[in-house]
C-alpha cells in the first residue's frame, strides 16, 4: 500500500484539530486591553497545544519520509494516534477556560501521554512492517527522546494535583525538547 493517502488524511485531521482549537478563542466584548485579560489562559493553552500539534505534524511527516509502504496495521496505528490528538481541542479548551485548574491540567497530560504512546506504537508498527533494517528502524534507534517524554508526562500528571504550574512547565519542557525536527530521521533519509 502506498503511504500518500495516509499522509493526506493525517494532514487533514491535524489541520481540523488546529481549526477547532482556534475557535475556542472568542472575540472579547470591548476594545481595550482589559477585554483581553480573561482570554490570556485560553490563549496560552492554545499556543502550547498549537506547538504540540505542530510537533506531531512535523515528526509524523519525517517518520513517513522514512517509510516506504504501509499496511492495515500501520493505518490503524495511525488512527490511534489521530484519536488522541483529536482530544487536544477538548482538553485545551477545558484547561484554558478553567485557568489551568488541577484536574484539567492533569487530563491534558493524560492526552499528551497517550498521544506519545500512540506515536511510539505507530513507529514500532512501521518498523515491524518494514523490518529492523528499514530506514525508520535505523533512525529511531532506542528512541531516548520518546522514552524521556513519556516519563516526564508520567511525572507531570500526578504533579498537576500538587501544582498545575509545575505540570505545565514539564509539558512545555517536553515541547521544547521536540521543537527541533527529529534529526535522526533527516540524517537517514538525506543522501
Amino acid at each position: 500500500m502506498h503511504k500518500t493517502r495516509l499522509e493526506a488524511f493525517s494532514d487533514g485531521v491535524l489541520a481540523i484539530i488546529i481549526t477547532i482549537m482556534v475557535l475556542e478563542l472568542k472575540v472579547p466584548h470591548g476594545e481595550g486591553l482589559e477585554a483581553l485579560r480573561p482570554l490570556v489562559p485560553v490563549f496560552v493553552s492554545y499556543v502550547v497545544s498549537f506547538i504540540y500539534v505542530g510537533i506531531y505534524w512535523n515528526n509524523h511527516h519525517h517518520m513517513l519520509q522514512a517509510t516506504r509502504h504501509v499496511n492495515g496495521r500501520v493505518l490503524w496505528a495511525n488512527l490511534h494516534l489521530l484519536f488522541w490528538l483529536s482530544l487536544l481541542p477538548f482538553v485545551t479548551g477545558w484547561m484554558g477556560e478553567n485557568h489551568f485548574g488541577r484536574l484539567p491540567s492533569a487530563l491534558y497530560g493524560v492526552v499528551l501521554l497517550m498521544a506519545g504512546i500512540a506515536y511510539w506504537i505507530l513507529a514500532r508498527t512501521i518498523v515491524a512492517a518494514e523490518g529492523e533494517a528499514s530506514l525508520l528502524a535505523k533512525a529511531i534507534g532506542k528512541d531516548r527522546k520518546g522514552t524521556a517524554s513519556v516519563l516526564l508526562y508520567l511525572i507531570a500528571i500526578p504533579l498537576a494535583f500538587v501544582s498545575q504550574w509545575i505540570a505545565l512547565a514539564i509539558y512545555v519542557c517536553v515541547a521544547i525538547m521536540w521543537l527541533i525536527p527529529d534529526s535522526r530521521i533527516e540524517r537517514v533519509i538525506e543522501p
